[in-house]
């Protein structure tokens, strides 16, 4: 699906306010309201709007500690990856996970409720055997910047 400048703002702005009115949005982006909706409509179905999230201040409900996990694999087969994964995917605590290269094998983010709770969960997940070799635990002490809106506009190539 090709996007233009309208459908960059549609998406700009829903990613910034998931409850924004069909009114606003359509003034926000420049269109009549039905137009708009249609639009956006459009991008829900072609996938590109995969949903309406309300972040969480998860500090301001109840401690917890945020931890960046590095993960190297004992061996490299698809086998090793796949069931590493499929276990990954079914851990709560463990709120993203990405395949790097570099080095390592994958990086994860993990929420727990504080450090022993996390050393729990790796010591789990060390117990049920799903490859891992080696893991680096980086606590996080402050966030400095943590972005939900996505640079859309920013991301995509200039037209010629």
């Amino acid at each position: 699906m090709k996007l233009d400048q309208i459908d960059l703002k549609i998406l700009d702005a829903v990613q910034r306010d998931g409850r924004i009115t069909k009114l606003a949005l359509a003034d926000k982006v420049g269109l009549s309201p039905t137009p708009c909706w249609m639009r956006l409509r459009k991008l829900e179905k072609a996938g590109i709007v995969s949903g309406y999230h309300a972040r969480v201040a998860m500090r301001a409900v109840a401690p917890v500690a945020t931890v960046l996990m590095e993960v190297t694999l004992a061996s490299h087969r698809q086998a090793d990856f796949d069931r590493f994964e499929r276990v990954i995917r079914d851990v709560p605590e463990i709120v993203a996970c990405w395949s790097v290269g570099g080095g390592v094998d994958y990086l994860l983010k993990v929420m727990a409720r504080d450090i022993d709770a996390y050393q729990r969960l790796v010591d789990a997940l060390l117990e049920r055997e799903i490859g891992i070799d080696r893991y680096f635990t980086y606590v996080v002490t402050k966030t400095v910047k943590e972005e939900v809106a996505l640079p859309v506009a920013d991301l995509l190539p200039t037209p010629s």
